[in-house]
């Protein structure tokens, strides 16, 4: 059984921002993120809990794309099994651009 991804309104802002970033060096390159992105979302319908990283004192959680230094972070909610994604934020930033939204 699937689970279903629901996102932030903020996220939409955060891949578009991103893209463009990368657009802007290499035509074609924001193009790949977006897919990379997409990717790791395909990814958390499958099965949220695998190959990902969990925050030691909140449900919260966060995969890595193969290909850019970004975070996605989401929570999961098991008994209902929905995924809600709150932030695509560049690995480097700190979590409380993050923790705002959770």
């Amino acid at each position: 059984m699937s689970w279903r991804v629901e996102f932030r309104p903020e996220v939409e802002e955060d891949v578009a921002e991103a893209a463009a970033w990368y657009e802007e060096r290499q035509p074609g390159l924001g193009a790949r993120f977006v897919e990379e992105i997409i990717h790791v979302w395909d990814d958390l319908s499958t099965n949220p809990l695998l190959d990902c990283r969990r925050h030691p004192t909140r449900n919260i959680r966060w995969r890595y794309p193969d290909r850019f230094p970004y975070r996605i972070i989401y929570e999961v909610d098991e008994e209902a099994r929905i995924v809600v994604v709150a932030a695509v934020i560049h690995a480097a930033r700190h979590d409380r651009h993050w923790r705002r939204r959770v």
